[in-house]
C-alpha cells in the first residue's frame, strides 16, 4: 500500500497566503471551501465522482516532515512563523461531499472543506489533483461501460501513463464497472480483479507461434488467452486451436479493422469446432470504437490509452472556492468566473419512476425542502480531522455509480454532445455573482 502522503503536493502560492495570514491573525479565521465544475468536458452529459477514498487516505497521512520544511525555509519559500505552523500540520476541520461514485454536474457542490483559512487551503492541490485525475478517468471509463452493453472491460492503459497515476486509473475504471485490470499494482491495493495476455514479443521470442502457444498453454493452461494477431491472424486461430483445443479460453486482436476481424473470427472459431472460445479485442478503444463494435461478436473489449487519459479530457475542471469566512458568504465577481457565496446543501430530484429531473443546490439554508422522491447527496467523511466510521468501500461506491447511471433519463447516455443530463438549480438567499 502507498502510504506516505505527498506533503509537497502543495503550491507555493498556497504557502504564501498561509505565511501572510499568520502575520494578520486571518489565518484561524473559520471557512468553507467547496468543490465544484463550472462546466462538463466538451460533449458529456454527465460527470463522475472519483477518487474520494484515494483522498481520503492521504488526508489521514498529510503531514509536512521535517526535512521539508527545512527545504522550504531554506529556500526562502515561508518564514519561521509559517515553518512552525507547518510542522505541526494535521487537518482538524470537517469534510464532506457526494458519495464516490455520485453523478455530478455543473455547479454540484462535490466536496466541502470547513476549518481553519489555512489548514483547509493547504490542502487545495491535494484535493484538486486527485479529484480532477480520478473524475476525469471515471466519466470517460463509464461511457465506454455503457457503450459495451453488458460486455466486460479490461483496463490496459498502464503504459500510457505516470506510474501513480496508472494505479489511481485503474481503480477509477473499475468504480465506473471494468471487469479487470491488467495492473497488478491496483490489484494488490485494491482487490480489483486482474486480468491480461501475453504481449507480441513474447511470439517473437519464439522459433514460430505455434512453439510461442505452447509455451503459453503449458504454463497457464487451456483457460487462457491467446494473442493471435502478431502474422496472420486466421492462421494465428487456426494455430490456437490446434495447440490448445477447443477449451481454449479466448484469442485476443489488437490490430487491424477489429469490426471485420471479430466476425471473420467468429465464423472461423466455430468452423473449427471452437464454438465457446471467446474473443477480445484491443487497440486503441476508446467509447465511440466499441460502440462501433456492438454488432459484432465480441465478448471483452481491452481499452487502454482513451481510458487512462480521460478519452480526450483529461481533467474534470474541477475547482476550489473559497464561499464563506465567519458565517458569511464570500463570493468572486471575475467575468466568467463568478462564484456564488454561502455553504451549500444539494439533494437531486426524482419522477415516481426514479428517473432524476433536476438537482437542487441551496445556499445558505441548512435544511432542504424535501419532497417524495428527493435524495440528500451529500454526506460527511471527516469530523474533526477524524474519519467518520461508515466510509463506503470501493465495491460500494462502483454498485452506487450503477445504480445512479440507471435514475438518469436515456439521452443522458448518449455520446453524442448534448445538454447535462439533469440541470443544476441554484438557489440563494445571499450574495450572488
Amino acid at each position: 500500500m502507498f502510504a506516505g502522503a505527498p506533503s509537497l503536493l502543495t503550491d507555493h502560492y498556497e504557502l504564501t497566503m498561509i505565511s501572510a495570514a499568520l502575520r494578520d491573525g486571518t489565518a484561524h479565521r473559520r471557512s468553507v471551501f467547496e468543490v465544484f465544475a463550472r462546466r462538463l468536458p466538451v460533449g458529456r452529459r454527465y460527470g463522475v465522482v472519483a477518487g474520494t477514498g484515494r483522498l481520503l487516505e492521504l488526508l489521514a497521512a498529510f503531514r509536512f516532515h521535517p526535512d521539508e520544511v527545512a527545504f522550504l525555509r531554506d529556500r526562502g519559500v515561508v518564514d519561521e512563523q509559517t515553518a512552525a505552523w507547518l510542522a505541526d500540520y494535521r487537518f482538524q476541520g470537517d469534510l464532506d461531499g457526494y458519495a464516490e461514485g455520485e453523478l455530478f454536474f455543473p455547479g454540484s457542490p462535490i466536496m466541502t472543506v470547513s476549518g481553519t483559512f489555512a489548514e483547509c487551503v493547504v490542502l487545495e492541490t491535494l484535493i484538486l489533483s486527485v479529484l480532477n485525475h480520478d473524475c476525469a478517468i471515471a466519466a470517460a471509463a463509464a461511457r465506454m461501460v455503457t457503450a459495451a452493453r453488458g460486455r466486460p472491460l479490461i483496463e490496459m492503459g498502464s503504459r500510457r501513463a505516470h506510474e501513480e497515476a496508472a494505479v489511481a486509473s485503474a481503480r477509477a475504471a473499475y468504480l465506473a464497472g471494468f471487469a479487470s485490470t491488467s495492473n497488478l499494482a491496483a490489484g494488490l491495493r485494491y482487490g480489483i480483479p486482474t486480468a491480461g495476455t501475453a504481449a507480441h514479443a513474447f511470439t517473437l521470442l519464439h522459433d514460430d507461434e505455434k512453439a510461442a502457444f505452447a509455451s503459453q498453454v503449458a504454463a497457464l493452461g487451456e483457460q487462457t488467452t491467446l494473442l493471435v494477431d502478431t502474422y496472420d491472424i486466421s492462421q494465428g486461430i487456426r494455430n490456437a486451436i490446434a495447440v490448445a483445443g477447443p477449451g481454449l479460453r479466448a484469442v485476443r486482436i489488437d490490430s487491424g479493422d477489429l469490426s471485420v476481424l471479430a466476425a471473420q473470427s467468429r465464423a472461423l472459431l466455430d468452423e473449427l469446432g471452437a464454438p465457446d472460445v471467446k474473443i477480445v479485442v484491443s487497440g486503441d478503444l476508446d467509447e465511440y470504437a466499441i460502440a462501433a463494435l456492438a454488432a459484432e461478436p465480441v465478448d471483452v473489449y481491452g481499452a487502454g490509452t482513451a481510458v487512462v487519459t480521460g478519452s480526450g479530457a483529461p481533467t474534470a475542471g474541477l475547482v476550489y472556492k473559497l464561499v464563506e469566512v465567519d458565517g458569511r458568504p464570500v463570493v468572486k465577481r471575475s467575468e466568467n468566473k463568478a462564484t456564488i457565496g454561502g455553504r451549500k446543501t444539494a439533494y437531486r430530484r426524482h419522477k415516481p419512476t426514479g428517473t432524476a429531473v433536476e438537482e437542487i443546490v441551496l445556499a445558505q439554508q441548512a435544511t432542504p425542502p424535501a419532497q417524495p422522491g428527493d435524495r440528500l447527496l451529500q454526506r460527511p467523511f471527516v469530523r474533526g480531522g477524524e474519519l467518520v466510521a461508515d466510509l463506503p468501500t470501493l465495491a460500494d461506491s462502483r454498485a452506487h455509480l450503477r445504480d445512479c447511471l440507471i435514475t438518469i433519463p436515456w439521452e443522458g447516455l448518449k455520446l453524442s454532445a448534448g445538454d447535462p443530463a439533469v440541470h443544476v438549480t441554484v438557489t440563494t438567499t445571499g450574495p450572488r455573482a
